[in-house]
């Protein structure tokens, strides 16, 4: 009798064994880990919608594929944790820093879009993913979505009101470094200093910059406007924000998860920018409600700003930016 219990034991044991690896159809394809970094605090489309991604890339994988999130700036900065992702240290990074793959600047010309749908059609579009594609012969990483890093991005300042392109004269506005905002500072009459992302609140309170030039929920999110009296709805630019992968990681990875993985992106990119949306007008509203001054010009005096920055275009060009327009 106790054999036989003891055979029923391991025939019912090996049958639960079949039925788990029946169940899990990725159980021979091993188990990776996706370190993942970004600059956005908690509560930024792009915190929640990689958390999300995080979520979907776990369940997709039956958990074969763990994706940690470290956002705020805890693995550096963007150039820097990017960097990393280069180098391997890590897997992955958002954020629009462009120093690896400068063809990207071309999205980021001043008054490029005017509407969501441009925006969603411009990264959509042949024109990116070639340009997406030119970054693994470049940088040793690859573009797996791109997506808005923030909405369309306005100018703020400590000094005075902003509503034409002669109210920049003289200002100190910060930058990240990136080319094509110092050019439009700079034909605007500005001068620029760079500050990273997660000092800029210090840099702006101390007076390092006069201003700076951010979309509505960065503003928000950062707290700028306890820093900043001054706010003008320019929607001069906005970024791309690409979602960088170590190409020797990626290729490392089973067909199986690279599809997952991809199509998590896809639709991460997609939450992300309905979130931006949502949350702009909310963003904007607390910033009012703050007791910052925020002005709105008129389609005139948006034309005044736009025809001020046309000398950035010929730059760009002059520069190989973009020499191979759509």
């Amino acid at each position: 009798m106790k054999k036989l219990l003891a055979l029923m034991l391991v025939a019912m044991l090996t049958l639960c064994c079949f039925s788990a690896l029946a169940e899990d159809a990725f159980a021979d394809k091993g188990n990776f880990t996706m370190i993942v970094g970004h600059a956005q605090p908690e509560g930024n489309p792009r915190w929640v919608s990689l958390e999300k991604f995080a979520e979907d890339v776990a369940e997709r994988t039956n958990g074969h594929v763990t994706v940690q999130v470290y956002g705020n700036g805890q693995l550096g900065t963007e150039k820097e944790m990017l960097e990393q992702v280069v180098q391997g240290v890590t897997q992955g990074m958002r954020g629009g820093q462009f120093d690896f793959s400068p063809r990207l600047l071309m999205f980021t010309l001043p008054f490029l879009t005017n509407t969501r749908a441009q925006v969603t059609a411009l990264l959509q579009s042949d024109l990116a993913k070639k340009v997406c594609a030119e970054a693994e012969e470049t940088t040793g990483t690859v573009i797996i979505n791109l997506c808005d890093a923030g909405g369309y991005r306005q100018f703020s300042n400590n000094v005075h009101p902003i509503t034409k392109p002669a109210d920049l004269e003289g200002l100190k506005m910060r930058t990240n470094g990136m080319k094509t905002i110092d050019m439009t500072f700079i034909a605007l009459g500005a001068t620029t200093t760079t500050i990273p992302y997660a000092d800029l609140y210090m840099g702006l309170k101390t007076g390092v910059a006069d201003g700076q030039e951010n979309p509505w929920v960065n503003v928000e999110g950062m707290k700028f406007y306890e820093v900043q009296k001054y706010f003008t709805e320019v929607n001069y630019q906005f970024h791309p924000d690409p979602f960088y992968v170590n190409a020797q990681w990626w290729n490392s990875l089973p067909e199986e998860f690279q599809t997952i993985i991809s199509e998590c992106a896809t639709e991460m990119g997609e939450y992300n920018d309905q979130l931006i949306d949502q949350n702009s007008n909310a963003a904007k509203q607390t910033i009012i409600d703050s007791g910052a001054e925020v002005y709105e010009p008129s389609a005139d005096e948006l034309a005044a700003f736009q025809e001020a920055c046309q000398g950035v275009y010929q730059q760009c060009v002059d520069e190989g930016i973009c020499t191979q327009g759509p």
